[in-house]
């Protein structure tokens, strides 16, 4: 029972991968898709709800969404006629998280990837973004994806620049202080 989670994880892993052996935005396509979708829900909830949360399993879980965010890039760039606008964005949104990722490592000795609640949004826009690739123009959803994920890159930097300890599960930049009026801040103190 203990592992299950982290099973669960790594599945979404096998299916990110496999992802790229499929004809894209096809039924199967869709399926595994949803499934990956699924998978990323159902393996933090049962964490929680069995108390089965560990480090490991908070890093895998980051690890597989970092892995499957990225082939969908690469599928959504190699499939899609995206604007070179956009494309720059996505860029951009790519160099923003690699620098707090350096951040994190210089600070901490530890690649950081956070579960924000901004994070968590932007990982359900850019979950929906394939579903409804057919029907509406990608540029537009693509806009929309790119605004919502500047922002939680943005806060995601933020947090990594200011935070005096690693916590991969902070909900916010609500939870850190900008301006430290205390030099002993701590997770303690966070709300």
């Amino acid at each position: 029972m203990r592992n299950i989670p982290n099973f669960i994880t790594a599945l979404r892993i096998l299916l990110s991968i496999i992802l790229l052996n499929i004809k894209p935005f096809s039924v199967l396509f869709i399926f595994i898709y949803i499934l990956c979708g699924f998978s990323d829900i159902a393996d933090g909830y049962i964490a929680r709800k069995y108390f089965l949360v560990s480090k490991f399993g908070s890093r895998l879980d980051s690890l597989a969404d970092v892995i499957f965010i990225f082939v969908m890039i690469y599928i959504l760039l190699t499939n899609v006629n995206i604007s070179k606008a956009l494309i720059y964005w996505i860029i951009l949104i790519a160099i923003v998280r690699i620098i707090s990722c350096i951040i994190s490592f210089i600070k901490f000795n530890k690649l950081a990837f956070l579960h924000t609640y901004l994070n968590k949004f932007t990982g359900i826009v850019l979950f929906i973004i394939p579903v409804f690739i057919i029907k509406l123009d990608i540029n537009i959803l693509g806009c929309i994806a790119c605004i919502i994920a500047s922002i939680s890159a943005i806060e995601e930097l933020i947090i990594n620049i200011r935070s005096e300890d690693l916590d991969l599960d902070i909900n916010g930049i609500w939870r850190i202080p900008l301006f430290y009026t205390d030099t002993n801040y701590s997770k303690s103190n966070k709300l």
